[in-house]
């Protein structure tokens, strides 16, 4: 699994991985040349304003404009990094949220130090979750009473996905705030107390990977590390179907 995370951008399995990698790539291209610029620039100034014998500092300055020049360039191009970049991209993504009918539905909620996933089960349904009823052996809560909480699937730190599908993911937390972290995905979301969050993400290659925390939530932060596995649509129904809770028995008739 180390083979996909390296120096440089990690493996790219969504299908709007390449889109993300070339802004990523660009940005820090201009960045670079910025970089360069100013270091130019100082070295520049160590040397042509360097302490020599008979030189006055002047600390009056009537005709060199160029800080002044590159300032301004500097803060126009830092403008056009948010405005230009940020918001249409962020509009173009917002506005392309999957149909929810041809998308597949998953609840994540995060705890210390745990992803906790939640599935609809056969049924499509989730069943309804109750915040008393939480705890290590009903981690998100699920409510026993509620007919469509018999088939949903739960899982710790195991999160299982088919290809090319839209993913879904309302995403919350039950103590502190974390982020979720796919990087090979590239998403990154924060998970909020009280708040439920909707991502969604569509991978185009198979393969087993890692969740990662990407918010410092405490003192096992280090730990709070979970499986994601992106699966062919056969091998996730056959998933989904190993998963399943087993069926509840037939109520046994009283002996007459």
């Amino acid at each position: 699994m180390s083979k996909y995370y390296g120096w440089g951008l990690p493996f790219n399995a969504s299908a709007n991985g390449a889109a993300i990698d070339r802004l990523i790539y660009g940005i820090h291209g201009i960045m670079f040349v910025l970089f360069i610029g100013w270091l130019t620039f100082l070295v520049y100034t160590l040397i042509r304003f360097r302490a020599r014998p008979g030189h006055q500092a002047a600390y009056k300055v009537h005709h060199f404009k160029a800080p002044t020049y590159l300032e301004v360039s500097v803060a126009l191009i830092e403008v056009l990094l948010l405005v230009g970049f940020s918001f249409p991209i962020m509009n173009h993504v917002k506005n392309q949220f999957p149909n929810e009918a041809g998308a597949l539905k998953i609840h994540v909620v995060a705890e210390q130090f745990a992803w906790n996933i939640h599935y609809p089960g056969a049924d499509g349904v989730f069943g309804k979750t109750r915040q008393d009823l939480m705890g290590s052996d009903n981690p998100v809560g699920l409510d026993p009473s509620d007919p469509h909480a018999a088939d949903d699937i739960v899982t710790i730190n195991q999160l299982h996905i088919p290809v090319n599908k839209p993913i879904i993911i309302n995403l919350t937390s039950k103590d502190v705030i974390h982020s979720f972290f796919l990087p090979v995905m590239r998403v990154k979301q924060d998970a909020i107390p009280g708040d439920l969050i909707p991502l969604w993400m569509e991978a185009n290659k198979t393969g087993d990977f890692e969740i990662a925390c990407a918010q410092l939530c405490g003192l096992g932060h280090y730990r709070m590390r979970g499986f994601f596995s992106i699966h062919t649509q056969e091998d996730f129904d056959k998933w989904l179907k190993d998963n399943a809770p087993a069926p509840a028995a037939a109520p046994v008739a009283p002996a007459v």
